[in-house]
């Protein structure tokens, strides 16, 4: 049975990786809000919830499949996304699909080829990316290289750690997804897929820990 219990060893390193990812960005309107396609239905829930406020008028779910999301969303992330926000109340015709991507550049680049087949990318000047919690910083980070002409922010549902984990059932699961995404933070850049952002010390020293206390699944090689 998997666990859901973080390990109190663990807390304060995980802690820190989950503080540095988010962005903590004040949440306002913007022209259009970009869930990103994940194995987290909650993406889909709090996308839905931001249009409910306002915060956007359209609403783009962007992603294919991953090995970790082909059995839960057999007919595709961002289909599943849509599903979900409209049982949740979201009219149809506020929401598109782009149902091709399979990593958050291809998010980034195929929403904008979306949003140009539309006839709407002159008229975008501010996105919304809505992910995961700990994708935040390495989203902001692509959307700033790949989509420098607009104003980006981002956004996850509003959870505690402990509750997040929880809602994902798997706390080894969510460690290791905190670890890959903090090691992309610098190895993206390097590449040309993202811009810089500082690391802070404190965060290479949590990320080092964990790394060493097994949490290598998602690493990529540098």
């Amino acid at each position: 049975m998997l666990s859901t219990t973080l390990p109190e060893d663990l807390r304060s390193d995980v802690e820190i990786l989950w503080d540095y990812n988010q962005m903590h960005q004040d949440i306002r309107p913007v022209d259009v809000g970009i869930g990103l396609g994940s194995h987290d239905l909650g993406v889909a829930t709090y996308t839905a919830d931001l249009y409910r406020q306002r915060m956007f008028p359209l609403i783009v779910f962007t992603g294919a499949n991953a090995p970790t999301t082909i059995e839960r969303f057999p007919r595709g992330e961002a289909v599943h996304y849509r599903e979900h926000a409209l049982e949740l109340g979201v009219p149809a015709s506020s929401i598109l699909i782009e149902p091709k991507a399979t990593n958050t550049g291809d998010n980034i680049d195929f929403t904008r080829a979306l949003l140009s087949e539309q006839g709407l990318l002159e008229s975008i000047t501010s996105v919304m990316l809505i992910s995961r919690p700990y994708q935040q910083r390495r989203s902001y980070a692509i959307c700033r290289k790949r989509w420098p002409e607009v104003d980006v922010i981002c956004a996850s549902l509003p959870l505690p750690l402990d509750d997040y984990i929880a809602s994902i059932g798997d706390v080894d699961r969510v460690i290791n997804m905190l670890v890959g995404d903090t090691q992309r933070i610098w190895v993206y850049p390097a590449k040309g897929w993202a811009v810089d952002l500082d690391v802070p010390d404190v965060v290479h020293r949590a990320y080092a820990r964990l790394v060493d206390a097994g949490f290598t699944s998602r690493l990529l090689a540098e």
